[in-house]
């Protein structure tokens, strides 16, 4: 009996000493190597600013009034066009059905109306020399007056048709650059569906959101710097335009800034910071700008990873504001001076034990 308590208490001993030593192990995670930044905050600005994007003041997104698949794309993005070339072709053979019944119908009203006119002409003499009743010439020249309606009928059947061409052979409306194209061929183009967007020579422009509580403080024609981040140049422009609703824009309202010229190379698309020579009405607060490419999304919900004490990555949460180029403001779930992570050698996720490098 001894030996075999002796034996089962041996056995439950190596069982626990085996189960600790599992637990031990699971919790022994690999460590990732991330890389730390802090917060960026940047500076208490007492002026407006507002963020936008550069666009070119004269540019066009063409489309059609026509439905049918691409025959041809004449031209390929970056080329320089002149006004009036065909950049691209639609397939319009039943416009070329309809045209040719058109043209027979000209035709016949063309032969109808001189037959007409030839009888009203004779009439109208008879009628002089009392060779024609009243009502005869009435009856004539009624008879002339509906074929020559008929023939003009024809001939704006015929103008209308030819404008439908139009809509299937694209052509550049001004001379300029082809900025990019938006279906291929044999694709199925649809009425006011974008095809093919131009740029033409000349200025640039920048379209900038500003929130409510600065909007009544921008005037028209107001003198402002623009900087651009991804050349780090600052070029003058005059505000243009000043929405007066942001029901489309989610609260913040549309200003358009012309661009002075310049000889800084700038291209539609690079991100703008606007400064009003206008003091900000209320006393801001550090602003807590951090990476896009630093963000972790989750459905609707936007976080980013921190380090805990333990040297371990926490998601947090955020609640996230303006886009200021490749940067996002944070409202609330950062501070400043709070450092997070902006890259990883790994995967990450909630309680990733990191080796910060």
């Amino acid at each position: 009996m001894k030996t075999i308590y002796t034996i089962a208490l041996a056995a439950s001993l190596l069982a626990l000493s085996c189960g600790k030593k599992e637990t031990t192990n699971n919790n022994n995670k690999p460590t990732v190597a991330v890389k730390v930044t802090k917060v960026t905050a940047n500076d208490n600005n007492p002026f407006i600013t507002a963020s936008g994007k550069v666009e070119a003041t004269n540019s066009a997104e063409l489309s059609t009034r026509m439905m049918g698949y691409v025959t041809n794309i004449h031209v390929k993005v970056g080329d320089k066009v002149n006004k009036g070339q065909l950049l691209l072709s639609i397939n319009n053979s039943d416009l070329q059905a309809k045209k040719a019944q058109i043209e027979a119908n000209i035709i016949k009203a063309k032969a109808g109306f001189s037959s007409a006119e030839k009888d009203y002409n004779r009439f109208k003499n008879l009628f002089e020399q009392n060779s024609a009743s009243q009502k005869e010439f009435d009856d004539i020249t009624v008879h002339y007056n509906v074929a020559k309606a008929n023939l003009e009928a024809a001939k704006q059947m015929r103008n209308e048709i030819n404008s439908q061409f139009a809509y299937t052979n694209i052509r550049a409306p001004f001379s300029g650059v082809v900025t990019n194209k938006f279906i291929d061929k044999g694709a199925m183009a649809n009425p006011g569906m974008p095809l093919i967007s131009v740029e033409g020579k000349g200025g640039f422009e920048v379209t900038a959101l500003v929130p409510e509580s600065d909007i009544s403080q921008i005037k028209k024609d107001t003198k402002v710097d623009v900087t651009i981040k991804s050349i780090n140049k600052t070029v003058t422009g005059n505000v243009s335009e000043v929405s007066t609703s942001a029901k489309n824009t989610g609260g913040q309202y549309l200003v358009k800034i012309n661009l002075d010229k310049t000889d800084v190379k700038l291209l539609s698309g690079m991100f703008a910071t606007v400064q009003f020579p206008v003091e900000k009405t209320q006393k801001s607060t550090d602003m807590v700008l951090i990476p896009s490419e630093a963000l972790v999304h989750k459905g609707q919900l936007s976080g980013i990873y921190t380090v805990s004490q333990s040297n371990t990555a926490v998601l947090r949460w955020l609640r996230l504001g303006r886009t200021f180029g490749d940067q996002v403001e944070v409202l609330s779930g950062l501070s400043a001076n709070e450092s997070y992570i902006v890259s990883s050698e790994g995967k990450l996720y909630n309680g990733a034990n990191i080796t910060i490098k």
